[in-house]
């Protein structure tokens, strides 16, 4: 019998905000533990929680970017539990009337290679609703460690739907997800800060079959790849299971990336009781028609929408589009460097070529390259190469040289190939008396072109650029050979 797997994902994501959710504390990454709280936050008797606006107006911005339905009116409901990282012993989340309904998230396949592109499709999405997260907790052998300065901060959970059938479609949803929160600002989804955190539904059923198998949560994912081992290990083990005769059980596992496997943490035969009631501190949200619309126009163009304009008006292939495009820096950095120079293709092949290149050699060892932002090389100095190139002022092969340049000193290209005298040889008679040593020392190409085999001109070509150090005008060159060769 062939089964097929079928998997919903819970992604949280850390609103990037000022300050917490239902207080103006602020909140950072990496601060000493507990020194972000206050009475709100530590719920102490006596106080009252107050909205952020920018995180719902950031929330509405997720719900648009993928098509979902923003509730004119969604409120806010106290989900009880008691655990010592929830320091009011309930949490203050969205239950019956979320803020975004429906929707879906565009991703793209694996193609047939690295080099090809994979087919696109929506994996549908459940709701996206607003809550507070809750602090961190750091176990030891003896005991445990609570951090509050997470609590309080600014939490969206995207629910899909059922709607992914194997871990390449779940990483590609994840990846997706991220490029597009981080495109427009909304979060920097940097899973080791646990800005980006993800529970994974899997199931599996016969194949043909409609109803859905037994569910098991996976917890502990705390990387893409985590969340692809560990789902790819589930499915193995619930099909393995079922051919033996055995009962899924309805439970939590964690993923053990050291081991290699998932591990049974409790039973879920029961839904948790969370007795949710509508908070009694705070106002139902409403959002008006000409709200939606504004932040509407504040969307950035996202990722694959850019990626398929690149390659429509300028040609691009998808070896180029498929690096700039998910980049949202880089992709700005690109788009100035061609206002600068108007050729888009000389530009993007410098970015994904050499610059990514040098980018990455000059980050210190087993660090992240350094980003654009980081680079001496601007997208004006870079758009002035170009020109230089394409005015044939210097030949490709010395702007490979320039480049180098301009990336160690932060210099234009101009100033570097002045400073070095590097500007193409374009004096026709002294190209003349060079080619025509060239030719009379290479008598085998010469006899090949005259027989008919053009391409044998290229030899002399090299020969004619090696003897001018690259300097020479390549299309003088090609015009001079051809007539000393009839």
């Amino acid at each position: 019998m062939e089964f097929e797997a079928v998997i919903g994902l819970e992604v949280h994501v850390q609103l990037k905000t000022r300050t917490k959710m239902f207080t103006r504390v602020a909140y950072h990454y990496g601060e000493q533990p507990n020194t972000l709280t206050n009475p709100v936050v530590l719920a102490l008797p006596g106080v009252l929680p107050v909205m952020n606006a920018e995180a719902i107006r950031k929330s509405i911005k997720v719900g648009l970017m993928h098509g979902c339905k923003i509730a004119e009116v969604c409120k806010w409901d106290r989900k009880n539990y008691f655990y010592p990282d929830n320091p009011k012993n309930y949490q203050i989340s969205q239950y019956d009337q979320p803020l975004c309904l429906g929707g879906g998230v565009e991703i793209e396949l694996p193609g047939a290679s690295r080099n090809i592109q994979g087919a696109h499709r929506i994996v549908q999405l459940t709701r996206i609703h607003l809550e507070e997260d809750v602090g961190k907790l750091t176990h030891y052998n003896n005991d445990s460690l609570v951090d509050y300065n997470r609590a309080g901060a600014p939490l969206i959970e995207i629910v899909s739907e059922p709607d992914m059938h194997n871990s390449d479609e779940v990483f590609a949803y994840l990846t997706a997800l991220r490029t597009n929160l981080v495109a427009a600002g909304i979060s920097d989804c940097d899973m080791e800060k646990g800005q980006l955190r993800c529970d994974a539904n899997v199931s599996v059923r016969p194949k043909g079959e409609t109803k859905l198998g037994t569910k098991v949560e996976l917890k502990n994912l705390n990387s893409f790849s985590g969340v692809r081992n560990g789902v790819d290990f589930e499915i193995k083990r619930q099909i393995a299971a079922i051919q033996k005769g055995e009962r899924i059980s309805q439970e939590t596992r964690r993923w053990d990336a050291q081991l290699g496997l998932t591990q049974s943490m409790r039973s879920k035969e029961q839904a948790h009781d969370y007795r949710y009631f509508p908070d009694p501190d705070l106002m139902p949200v409403r959002v008006t028609p000409e709200q939606i619309e504004k932040l509407r126009k504040e969307l950035p163009e996202l990722p694959f929408d850019k990626q398929r304009r690149y390659q429509k008006e300028w040609e691009l292939p998808y070896t180029i589009t498929s690096v700039i495009c998910p980049d949202r820096e880089l992709s700005e950095y690109f788009e100035a460097a061609v206002a600068a120079c108007g050729n888009p293709k000389a530009v993007a092949n410098y970015i994904a070529n050499d610059l990514l290149r040098e980018l990455a050699a000059a980050a210190p060892m087993g660090e992240s390259p350094l980003t654009v932002s980081q680079s001496k090389i601007t997208a004006a100095t870079l758009g002035g190469l170009v020109k230089l190139v394409d005015s044939g002022a210097i030949s490709k092969q010395i702007a490979k040289d320039v480049f180098l340049e301009m990336f160690q000193t932060g210099e234009t290209a101009e100033t570097v190939v002045d400073r070095k005298g590097l500007r193409t040889q374009s004096d026709t008679g002294a190209l003349e008396k060079i080619c025509a040593e060239i030719v009379a020392a290479n008598p085998k190409p010469v006899a090949e072109y005259k027989a008919g085999k053009l391409t044998a001109i290229n030899a002399l070509k090299g020969q004619v650029m090696k003897q001018t150090k690259g300097q020479a005008n390549p299309a003088t060159v090609d015009e001079v050979l051809k007539k000393l060769l009839g």
